[in-house]
């Protein structure tokens, strides 16, 4: 228990410090929330994404068996989420409901900074690397998801494309695989935008969560929540060895398995009016009680 206790307090504590600031500080100062989101979207996140991969070194193998681990356990959380929405007889919109729910983990927001507490700086490439392959993903099914009666179409695949975090991944890699040095009055600005993307985005969090309001609590938000933050990384640590991956990649890749649902969720459910207010009372549950089912997650490895 007292390991348990010192894993919250060193490495979740002082983010959710900053998610509770943002929290109580964004309805008093009126912070303008989409603002800071499209901030962080179209331009902290790019910028991160681009400083941190142009200068992480990961063997082009172990990237892809990276990326197949972490698509292969989300994979495993939608599956399962399909198949539990069934037996529960929801309706096609719960279902697609259940199936976003679980594709998409909150690993930007809390995936990064956790990381960074838990296993060093060092690890924040691998983690970008986790991040990306999870959008990609997140986005074509929950795009698919919300959109199930139209089905699947070429303009699901150009939003991906165009995504600001996906467009910044080839400059970063052919500046990675050249080996070039930016010069300092370029890489200077990089570097401060990029550092200033995970306190933005847990403070976006909080002011977000605020605005939500507290959630209702139902069984159809208790199951699916449980799907996301246990299912996840119990098949996490289920298939890892298979992939064999190193330590490092290892226990960063299991930590971005067991993310809660990230806050986009409940945008693209509300552009798509698909239980808007079931999905957003599910992301804001699944972020409060995280703390607990992560630190579980930290004290296993």
């Amino acid at each position: 228990m007292s390991q348990l206790i010192a894993v919250a307090l060193n490495v979740l504590v002082p983010v959710f410090v900053l998610v509770a600031l943002g929290y109580f500080v964004g309805p008093r100062l009126q912070l303008e929330i989409r603002t800071l989101s499209r901030l962080a979207y179209f331009v902290l996140t790019p910028v991160f994404v681009f400083s941190v991969l142009s200068q992480t070194r990961i063997e082009a193998a172990l990237a892809g068996r990276m990326v197949g681990f972490i698509t292969l356990v989300y994979l495993g959380t939608i599956l399962l989420a399909f198949i539990v929405a069934r037996l529960l007889r929801r309706s096609p919109q719960m279902t697609a409901a259940y199936v976003m729910i679980a594709a998409f983990g909150n690993v930007g927001n809390f995936g990064l900074p956790i990381i960074q507490f838990a296993e060093g700086a060092e690890a924040l490439g691998i983690a970008t690397l986790y991040f990306l392959a999870n959008l990609v993903l997140a986005f074509i099914v929950c795009v698919t998801a919300a959109n199930f009666s139209r089905g699947f179409s070429l303009s699901i695949v150009w939003q991906v494309l165009r995504t600001p975090a996906i467009l910044a991944l080839p400059p970063a890699m052919l500046v990675n695989w050249a080996e070039w040095s930016l010069p300092t009055v370029v890489a200077r600005p990089l570097d401060l935008l990029s550092g200033a993307l995970i306190p933005v985005m847990l403070l976006l969090l909080g002011s977000q969560l605020a605005a939500a309001g507290l959630p209702k609590i139902n069984a159809d938000l208790l199951i699916s929540s449980a799907i996301r933050m246990i299912g996840g990384p119990l098949l996490a640590f289920a298939t890892v060895a298979w992939f064999a991956l190193p330590d490092l990649e290892r226990n960063v890749g299991i930590l971005q398995c067991s993310m809660p649902t990230a806050v986009l969720v409940s945008i693209i459910a509300m552009e798509n009016k698909l239980l808007p207010e079931f999905v957003t009372a599910t992301v804001l549950f699944s972020n409060a009680v995280s703390i607990v089912t992560l630190a579980v997650v930290l004290l296993l490895l």
